[in-house]
């Protein structure tokens, strides 16, 4: 599981990213420019994975951790804060801390020792997930934004995918785009779940949810972005 589920969210992640950045070029909005970096972000976790599924990479694991243990729900999760918060100067804001907070997440993840023995002992039959704990090392600094981050990015692409529904059911229009969000909330809590995973002892279960997590969020854009009729009403937070 924990070799082929990552190829398949690679394949599904990046082509989902493609999708995302497509309609920015020709849509613009910087929501869309920040899901489609947290989708490559994503995809990158995801490659990484794959690569150590075949031999120890301290530069994998590395960018494995950063990318998909950090950076990836916080930088979806500002897409949706752009989308949907209005007041004047607040996202960019926002996006200028997360900026900094991520430039001093990868100062520390690249800089962090590198345990030789545990990493001479890594073996690749075994879920990394399972085996980094006793490689890198991590400091309290780095645990802490780990967790914030992950937190703040969860609110923010979960709470802003389900209160886009909320506004669709409620004023009774663009049902696809209600299914679209509804869809990607349950994408975007997949990978979420899988600390929960890890700490129950089925760490192979995170490369499930993190594949059912891509493949429901692409599955929610298809749907919140299908061509619709002139004229139809859109509250605020669409896509």
């Amino acid at each position: 599981m924990h070799t082929y589920f990552p190829i398949f969210s690679t394949l599904v992640t990046f082509a989902f990213a493609a999708a995302v950045l497509n309609r920015f070029r020709y849509k613009r909005g910087t929501h869309l420019l920040l899901w489609g970096l947290g989708l490559v972000m994503y995809g990158l976790g995801t490659l990484t994975e794959v690569i150590l599924s075949f031999q120890f990479n301290t530069l994998a694991l590395k960018t494995w951790y950063l990318m998909g243990a950090m950076l990836t729900a916080a930088w979806l999760g500002e897409g949706s804060i752009h989308l949907l918060v209005r007041k004047r100067g607040v996202a960019p804001t926002l996006t200028k801390i997360l900026t900094v907070v991520s430039l001093v997440a990868a100062w520390l993840v690249l800089t962090a020792p590198v345990v030789s023995s545990a990493a001479a002992g890594f073996d690749p039959a075994q879920p990394v997930s399972m085996q980094y704990k006793e490689i890198l090392t991590r400091n309290g600094l780095m645990i802490f934004l780990t967790i914030i981050l992950n937190i703040y990015g969860t609110l923010g692409l979960v709470g802003g995918a389900l209160y886009s529904a909320f506004l669709f059911w409620r004023k009774q229009v663009l049902f696809d785009r209600m299914v679209g969000n509804v869809l990607i909330a349950a994408g975007a809590l997949m990978p979420a779940m899988a600390g929960s995973f890890i700490k129950a002892g089925l760490a192979d279960w995170l490369y499930l949810s993190e594949f059912l997590g891509a493949a429901l969020m692409y599955a929610g854009f298809l749907r919140a972005t299908v061509v619709r009729p002139v004229g139809a009403r859109q509250p605020a937070g669409t896509s």
